[in-house]
């Protein structure tokens, strides 16, 4: 254990009791107060961590926070997120909780700790006085629904930023995600004529059945050669049992690893045309985040992290997830970005979820010398 990995496991405590009381604020993504209350705490913090620090308000969502610490400029560009998937009062049903090296509660990986540490990472590169450029950290409120007013922000910064290192979460300590499936959303929707099922059936026209065969031919769609998936989450339609089924509605979720698969996917679903006469069919949506493709500047990104990696005892390994983050944006305007740099754990947005914590010191330990020498 060097001296900087063996600093970060003294705050081991510290980072349990943050991670604790940031876990107890509930952030849920559609309550901007909420979400506020966490982001002014954070907001405190990090200016007593010396970062100058900025809030950028919301109307909808809650507010942004940027802080900076070292000379002007963006240099490197740390990104996570604040809100949660989960409702006000999950906290106070299912509490921070510890059993031997698990922490469990609502956020505590999706990305609580990612925060936490990114916290004690800047306030250990502030004491240790070695940063060679500035560092810019974002946390935005609006992930868990899809980056909504967020995603021009991150854009707009990645694009001043030399790297992009993000703080969600990892399955193991030596993980780190290169690459990331392009996420797209489509709602679609069928107009057929009512009529009643047992007295005259045939003057009516489902929009069930229609949907029934669309739901058919888009996980047809599906293609696990081309890392492209096709699912179709939720179905509404219809009023009651002896009525056909007037309207109908199905909410698709698609999955793409290139930024042409995503075009053709889109095309595909787009085009799609009713399959019984006198069934109206509308497509909505599209895709909300890009694929995070592999490139050099990465790869270039990542042998630094490997090598940085190797003096804290830690054997990094990159690899590519079929979720979307924030870090789709970023590479998609040609920054090398590093994703995964948050906690350790897993279960997100589940009951169960849940981090490791002696993983943290460790961790935090390879965020400071990623935000010391790039």
């Amino acid at each position: 254990m060097n001296d900087l990995t063996r600093q970060m496991d003294n705050c081991r405590p510290d980072m349990e009791r943050l991670l604790q009381k940031i876990v107890h604020l509930e952030s849920p993504s559609t309550d901007k107060a909420a979400v506020d209350r966490l982001g002014e705490m954070l907001a405190h913090r990090l200016r007593d961590a010396g970062c100058r620090v900025n809030m950028l308000r919301q109307e909808e969502y809650g507010d942004h926070l940027v802080a900076q610490l070292g000379g002007g400029g963006i240099g490197v560009l740390v990104i996570g997120h604040m809100d949660t998937v989960w409702s006000a009062g999950e906290a106070t049903e299912r509490p921070f909780c510890t059993c031997d090296n698990l922490a469990f509660g609502p956020g505590v990986e999706d990305m609580k700790s990612g925060i936490v540490q990114a916290l004690f990472a800047l306030e250990a590169v502030r004491h240790r006085n070695q940063l060679t450029g500035p560092v810019t950290l974002l946390i935005n409120s609006d992930e868990e629904v899809g980056s909504p007013t967020s995603r021009p922000v991150i854009e707009e910064y990645a694009r001043d930023a030399r790297a992009v290192l993000v703080l969600e979460s990892a399955p193991d300590v030596e993980t780190i995600f290169t690459t990331r499936k392009g996420v797209g959303m489509f709602d679609l929707h069928a107009r057929g004529r009512a009529a009643h099922a047992g007295a005259n059936p045939t003057e009516g026209r489902s929009a069930i059945e229609e949907m029934a065969r669309q739901i058919t031919a888009l996980h047809d769609m599906t293609d696990y050669d081309r890392g492209t998936t096709v699912n179709v989450g939720t179905l509404r339609g219809g009023t009651r049992p002896n009525v056909v089924a007037a309207e109908a509605t199905a909410r698709v979720d698609i999955r793409v690893s290139t930024r042409r698969e995503a075009e053709r996917l889109t095309r595909a679903i787009s085009s799609l045309q009713p399959q019984i006469d006198g069934v109206h069919l509308q497509v909505e949506g599209g895709m909300n985040r890009p694929p995070m493709e592999p490139d050099r500047g990465t790869a270039e990104l990542f042998s630094r992290a490997r090598a940085e990696g190797d003096k804290l005892g830690l054997q990094l390994k990159e690899t590519s997830s079929g979720g979307g983050s924030d870090g789709n944006f970023t590479a998609s305007v040609g920054t090398p970005t590093l994703d995964g740099l948050g906690g350790v754990g897993g279960g997100a947005h589940s009951l169960h979820e849940y981090v490791y914590l002696d993983c943290m010191p460790v961790r935090t330990a390879l965020l400071v010398r990623l935000l010391e020498t790039l």
